[in-house]
């Protein structure tokens, strides 16, 4: 993804995803990741923040939800959102790869629905490499693609590893 997506298709986008919140409720994919009280989880392509909320409960006070996009209206969204709820343990970051989080600091990465629409998914799977734990998650999902596909794409190079396939997603270790 080049560039973010003008305000109209952002505004439809959420409304798209609003539906797809309420008939199939972010919580249950989450159940997959793991994510426990105390980690430090990085939402990549958050857009409107559909795992932000529930992400932010499983995670308590002493956990920290990122929610990193390339788009200015999704990061201001996500900030509006998390203010209004009053999720403290809530940051954003707008960028389209480096997030600026320290070597080693996460828990678990999302990264859903996003990957497609990549130009630099190298670049990014290698910052994803960088800032993930060694014991860490990588928490794959995009329904765009085939699962050999994301099995290629994502553990070229030998940075990730398949840890599991859930029913929604697939979960990859670092390696190295």
């Amino acid at each position: 993804m080049d560039k973010p997506m003008n305000s109209l298709m952002f505004q439809g986008m959420c409304f798209v995803f609003m539906l797809r919140d309420f008939f199939r409720p972010r919580e249950t994919i989450l159940m997959e990741t793991g994510i426990k009280a105390g980690d430090n989880v990085l939402d990549y392509g958050c857009g409107p923040g559909g795992y932000v909320a529930p992400a932010s409960k499983l995670l308590g006070e002493a956990g920290i939800i990122f929610a990193l996009d390339i788009n200015p209206l999704a990061v201001k969204r996500v900030q509006k959102f998390a203010l209004k709820k009053q999720l403290a343990n809530v940051e954003t970051i707008c960028s389209d790869c480096k997030t600026g989080l320290h070597d080693n600091s996460l828990d678990v990465i999302l990264l859903y629905d996003i990957f497609h629409m990549l130009s630099n998914s190298d670049a990014v799977i290698v910052e994803l490499h960088r800032i993930l734990k060694a014991e860490g998650i990588l928490s794959f999902s995009d329904h765009h693609m085939n699962e050999n596909d994301i099995m290629a794409k994502i553990t070229y190079g030998g940075l990730f590893l398949l840890s599991k396939k859930g029913k929604k997603t697939y979960s990859f270790f670092k390696r190295g």
